[in-house]
């Protein structure tokens, strides 16, 4: 099965976006398809064999759709279409108010008398700017379906006939001593407001593509090539594989690649959040996207186009902003009988009408009906939840908060209880030194040796202490007449005819010699805070201690600070000693922690808190922690940018800022929460429109509600749902 996201044109509604997922969804070799109205795209998932692309097609221009297949440069087709369709809305706009004011001025100043006038100005209008509601109402009906372009046609064109009958046969009414009136005004005004909510509604939703866009803002359209040692500037589609890439001061890597030649400084603030330029190498790796400030260097290229980490990013966006929370599918099936219930309705209160008043009140009736027709407008439910996931989505890839599907956002807000893993996740990684006791009052040759034994050492602290030590980033190594590495202690050598030796406490102790009392307390407090220590000396004294430890990154204490204030409990596992883990527990706070964890350990923890009643998130390298990841209720990976961590998880973090994690949960709460007040003013809307435009206050106050103001409600309803849903753009997350 393949998984693919194509862009959709001609979407109006969430009827129309309904329509695209039955139709597509019902075509052999399709396993899933699911519309995303508010960024206007189609996923699916399909088995290439049995359907292809443009099957689909052609499967949807029967409906009145266009999808965008070809992959090069879709979003960018996709954004020049909806350019060009919003400047079609705004003259068709300009135009229906052109007709339908001073149409509307007529039928108020001159009542009944002009209707010819009022007949032809109407009917152009009609058929110039209500045209393609009428189109794609009956390419819906063909189809056995409705959306709201049925709702428009229908209300326009009853009003519209019913005030020709009158105009061509006035004798039927005057007869039965009643007056024709006319409605041309309405369906023209009806027409007008709905263009100006959809050019309101559209331009809001362009909005909510905003992190989208400023994501392939960072992708460069073009590349400069080196060949036969000359530059060529070639279009990004071009590069391939292992074609050597040339990347000036000011410019934009293209590729994902390897430094061959050159220096540069690159800004690689839009992975790791991080403002000071990197100094890059020979040898070195640079990501798409980033920016080279300074310098100039050649890229051998590894990954291209849609390949690259910043492609990689876009994508899971993309998906995740189409993807559907739970909540959605019940949207879904409403809004799949909503249009037929509605006009059922209207049917309804025409009848009503007609029974309690009679023929008398025919014109009541039809306003009536009519205007239930408008005010009941889908658009409103169906925009109420994407948009929302939406900018919350997008919000937290600004952020640098890699959500994978919007189920994994409503989930985040849940939970109640965070697992994290200590090495990689809670501190560093990797050791470094933090501390010596005599190490600066050695004489420099003393210091040489120590370095030198340790640069041919294979232990794992090695290269951290040579890298600690090394003050000014070079030495000239002594010989050393003698090296001999000790598994399980360290390293003896010896230089120009004196004996050294390097290692742990019990190689200290085999040599018979004792800390100095002056250095007890501090190495005392070391132990305690479960740092490693290298004992360095002569055969006789002991010369230096140097303390290692994996050191907490920066933001660790803050992060569980903040988890804690939103009542989340924090656990920490690993699979350190007990002294080990119990330091940095008590670094961060006196956290629960679980030491010398297995991976089998680490997944039984999950599922007891799980059966405790708890949510649970599991915070990993998305490798290592795989069985616990998979346990979670939600999964978190400190990705770095790393193509499996992000694979792996639910949720990336794209840098090492634990403090993402509880604004991820902030995130999660607001953006739940923007949902269901949208979803609440979209049924109330309805639910409080409906009766009032079918005429429920006419017999306590004589109040009708007018067929134009319905459009113009239900204009308005749209638009405030997307406007609502782009102020988690902006808000302050708590």
């Amino acid at each position: 099965m393949k998984h693919q996201i194509f862009p959709v044109l001609g979407m109006h509604c969430a009827g129309c976006a309904r329509t695209i997922e039955v139709t597509i969804g019902g075509m052999a070799g399709v396993q899933e398809a699911a519309v995303n109205f508010a960024a206007s795209t189609l996923s699916v998932t399909f088995d290439p064999k049995a359907v292809t692309p443009a099957d689909m097609s052609a499967k949807l221009a029967v409906v009145g759709f266009a999808l965008i297949v070809e992959t090069e440069n879709a979003e960018e087709r996709k954004e020049e279409a909806q350019q060009r369709e919003l400047k079609r809305l705004k003259w068709r706009v300009i135009g229906a108010w052109c007709f339908g004011l001073p149409l509307a001025v007529i039928a108020m100043c001159a009542g009944q008398r002009l209707v010819l006038t009022q007949l032809c100005i109407a009917l152009p209008a009609l058929l110039l700017f209500g045209s393609p509601f009428y189109v794609n109402a009956w390419r819906q009906l063909r189809q056995g379906r409705s959306n709201m372009d049925t709702l428009v046609a229908l209300s326009t064109s009853v009003a519209f006939l019913f005030s020709l009958f009158n105009t061509l046969c006035p004798a039927f009414w005057l007869e039965r001593g009643l007056t024709p009136h006319v409605y041309y005004e309405a369906s023209v005004v009806i027409i007008a407001f709905v263009l100006t909510g959809k050019l309101l509604e559209e331009r809001a939703k362009g909005h909510t593509s905003a992190a989208i866009r400023k994501l392939m803002g960072l992708q460069p359209t073009t590349a400069r090539i080196v060949q036969g040692g000359e530059e060529q500037l070639v279009p990004i589609g071009q590069l391939r594989r292992g074609l050597m890439v040339s990347v000036h001061a000011g410019e934009q890597i293209p590729v994902d690649g390897e430094l061959t030649e050159g220096m540069a400084y690159v800004d690689e603030s839009m992975i790791s959040g991080e403002p000071i330029a990197v100094e890059k190498q020979q040898g070195q790796r640079v990501c798409a996207g980033t920016m080279v400030q300074s310098g100039s260097c050649i890229i051998r290229a590894d990954k291209v186009g849609n390949e690259t980490l910043l492609a990689h990013i876009i994508r899971m966006v993309q998906e995740a902003q189409g993807s559907k929370a739970p909540v959605q599918r019940i949207v879904d099936r409403v809004t799949a009988i909503f249009v037929p219930t509605v006009v059922g309705l209207s049917l309804l209160t025409l009848l009503l009408w007609l029974l309690v008043g009679g023929t008398n009140y025919l014109s009541h009736a039809l306003l009536s009906a009519v205007s239930v027709l408008v005010i009941a407008c889908p658009c409103a439910l169906g925009l109420a939840t994407p948009t929302a996931l939406m900018v919350g989505i997008g919000r937290a890839a600004s952020q640098r908060i890699l959500i994978k599907d919007a189920v994994a956002l409503e989930q985040m807000r849940r939970v109640s209880a965070v697992v994290m893993d200590k090495t990689g996740t809670l501190t560093e990684g990797s050791p470094s030194v933090v501390d010596t006791l005599g190490y600066t009052h050695l004489t420099p040759h003393q210091q040489a040796v120590l370095l030198a034994a340790e640069q041919r050492s294979e232990h794992p602290l090695a290269e951290a202490l040579v890298a600690g030590l090394m003050l000014d980033g070079s030495f000239t190594p002594p010989t050393l007449d003698h090296f001999e590495s000790i598994a399980g202690k360290g390293l003896r050598m010896t230089a120009q005819g004196h004996a050294y030796w390097a290692g742990n406490q019990r190689l200290m102790e085999e040599q018979g010699i004792d800390v100095p009392q002056a250095w007890r307390d501090q190495l005392a407090q070391w132990q305690a805070d479960g740092y490693t220590m290298v004992y360095y000396g002569t055969e006789e004294t002991l010369l230096s201690i140097i303390a290692l430890t994996d050191q907490l990154k920066q933001s660790s204490k803050a992060a569980v600070a903040d988890l804690h204030r939103e009542g989340i409990e924090v656990y920490m596992l690993t699979g350190d000693s007990e002294r080990s883990a119990a330091a940095v527990a008590r670094r961060l706070g006196d956290i629960s922690y679980r030491a010398e964890a297995l991976p089998d350990d680490k997944e039984a923890f999950v599922s007891q808190l799980q059966q405790e009643g708890k949510v649970v998130a599991m915070v990993g390298d998305g490798i290592n922690d795989s069985q616990a990841l998979a346990r979670a209720d939600v999964s978190v990976a400190m990705g770095r940018g790393t193509d499996i961590a992000m694979d792996v998880a639910m949720v990336t973090l794209m840098n090492a800022d634990l403090r993402l994690l509880a604004d991820a949960y902030r995130l999660s709460r607001e953006t739940v929460r923007l949902i269901r007040q949208n979803l609440f003013w979209a049924f109330i809307y309805n639910l409080i429109g409906i009766p009032i435009a079918a005429g429920v206050l006419f017999p306590a106050f004589g109040l009708l509600l007018n067929p134009m103001l319905a459009s113009a409600a239900m204009a308005c309803s749209s638009v405030s749902v997307v406007l609502n849903s782009l102020r988690l753009a902006k808000r302050k997350l708590k």
